[in-house]
């Protein structure tokens, strides 16, 4: 009987120890609570902002994208990818069918479909060459300015650029003809008696034959004009 009376005794103390740490536990709990709740309120858990430099850095890729869409020139003469399909050709039974999406291509994003850029030519190399001359076939007739004679001239031009500046005079013949004969007709009798009319005539009809095959060609190349025949009358 003593001994059941003291274990009774020794028990009780139990209790309030136990009480002590849940009021403890309850009170921490409650402390975290609180903290949790103030940062979250104050936006400490809120994503930060961008910097400057991530900012700069996004718009720097976004407009290498855009370039990426932007129609690329193409140059004349160059590969079959360009050239347009020919309707009244035969299909070849034995040509095997492109592939898509090669390896060697880099992938480009989606872009805004529009007009195609435009198409630039091959001008002739600026490589000096030894100097050519040409004869222009036909003579030039046209009446003075102001005045009741005429004047007929033979022309030869003078190059270092390779023949391609020939045959883009012969290509535009009735142009270039057109337009010289535009430049002598502004010829009056004053200008006749002027000790250097011819030089100065040759020099405005290379710079008339220059310009117009630059238009046409995007390169001239005649480097002077000489008369091998002139007249006036």
């Amino acid at each position: 009987m003593a001994e059941e009376v003291q274990a009774e005794v020794e028990a009780k103390p139990k209790k309030p120890i136990v009480m002590i740490i849940l009021g403890v536990v309850v009170l921490l709990v409650l402390i975290a609570a609180t903290v949790v709740g103030t940062l979250f309120l104050s936006g400490a858990f809120n994503p930060k902002p961008p910097t400057p430099e991530e900012m700069e850095a996004a718009a720097e890729g976004h407009g290498a994208a855009k370039e990426d869409c932007l129609p690329q020139k193409k140059e004349k003469g160059g590969d079959a990818h360009g050239a347009k399909p020919d309707p009244h050709a035969k299909p070849d039974p034995h040509a095997k069918p492109a592939e898509h999406g090669a390896k060697d291509e880099k992938a480009k994003p989606d872009c805004p479909k529009g007009p195609p850029g435009k198409v630039a030519k091959n001008s002739p190399e600026l490589t000096r060459f030894e100097y050519t001359y040409m004869q222009v076939e036909r003579e030039f007739l046209v009446n003075v300015s102001g005045s009741k004679k005429v004047m007929s001239v033979q022309l030869a031009i003078m190059t270092h650029y390779d023949d391609r500046v020939f045959e883009n005079v012969k290509k535009h013949d009735f142009a270039l003809r057109s337009a010289i004969m535009d430049t002598m007709r502004m010829t009056t009798d004053a200008d006749l008696i002027k000790p250097e009319f011819r030089k100065e005539l040759a020099q405005k009809i290379r710079d008339t034959m220059n310009t117009l095959l630059e238009k046409y060609e995007d390169f001239g190349g005649i480097e002077d004009i000489y008369f091998t025949n002139f007249i006036v009358q």
